[in-house]
């Protein structure tokens, strides 16, 4: 049979495996209410045709009351594979009239529990365990926040459940796009803030969960987009991050983009950016980034 170069080069390239979705948990979820959808937690993993061994838990945004599964999620995987990373989209609790809020701990659990079954499974996806980060979107940008700054080397303490829980929920990199992050208001996001904490929240549990109070020396490296058109999620919130890491000699880099509405993604669906096509390139300041932290190859 005669074939020509491109045939030749078609049939010797390995194609990408289909994502796999399975469950975060061998089980019923840590502090489920219920046995609806919405408190089933999963992850799905996206791996690219050759994978450079990062691995990054993708968090979509959806203010805590549902998840933007697709630009924030699935597109951002298939991103991610076009530069050899491995993703896994996290569908973590959130709350609606199958799972009433507040959250309180149970996205943090998960987005915990998602870094360590990726850290168990780093052998089998062809992953460098010290090379898992967490990217979060809007309210997913909060959590992955709270990942970052709320962690443990291993836990034992809450649940037994498989050898997943005896490693490390740190993520080694955050990437923190348009992301809430403060509990306070004025600067938070309310819908976001009623749905983790509830209507009126403790005092404690708003300093807990505004995380620009909860960086420390052991913050691993962060990188921050925001737009300064964003008036659904203020880019404060960024800002504040960004220079409580400057206090605590944390590295960090941010970039805010004049122009971009909130969830503008990837920043290439004009019905997001409003035909703005430099917010587009926040991706490549993403990826100088990656590349300068040994990321990417």
């Amino acid at each position: 049979m005669f074939c020509t170069p491109l045939l030749l080069v078609a049939l010797a390239a390995d194609p990408a495996p289909a994502p796999q979705t399975f469950p975060l948990y061998p089980g019923k979820a840590p502090l489920a209410v219920g046995d609806s959808a919405t408190d089933k937690p999963t992850l799905t993993a996206y791996r690219p045709a050759k994978p450079n061994g990062t691995a990054i838990v993708v968090c979509p945004g959806g203010g805590y009351g549902g998840l933007a599964a697709d630009h924030e999620g699935k597109q951002v995987a298939e991103f991610l594979n076009k530069h050899g990373v491995t993703a896994f989209v996290l569908k973590y609790r959130t709350a609606n009239k199958d799972r009433p809020g507040p959250l309180l701990e149970a996205p943090l659990l998960d987005a915990q529990r998602a870094i360590r079954t990726v850290r168990a499974k780093a052998k089998d996806y062809d992953i460098d365990p010290k090379k898992i980060g967490i990217w979060g979107f809007s309210a997913g940008g909060h959590l992955a926040s709270t990942a970052t700054t709320h962690f443990d080397m291993g836990s034992k303490k809450r649940f037994e459940l498989d050898e997943a829980e005896r490693e490390s929920c740190r993520p080694d990199f955050a990437i923190l796009a348009y992301p809430v992050i403060t509990m306070e208001a004025g600067v938070t996001h309310g819908g976001t803030r009623n749905n983790l904490l509830g209507p009126k929240p403790d005092a404690k549990l708003v300093e807990l969960y505004s995380n620009e109070k909860q960086v420390t020396k052991d913050t691993p490296p962060v990188f921050l987009f925001h737009t300064s058109a964003d008036t659904a999620v203020v880019p404060e919130n960024a800002v504040r991050f960004y220079l409580a890491c400057k206090t605590a000699k944390v590295p960090v880099e941010m970039h805010i983009y004049e122009k971009g509405k909130h969830g503008v993604g990837l920043g290439t669906d004009p019905n997001w950016t409003g035909g703005e096509k430099s917010v587009a390139t926040w991706t490549d300041r993403l990826t100088d980034w990656m590349k300068a932290r040994e990321l990417l190859k």
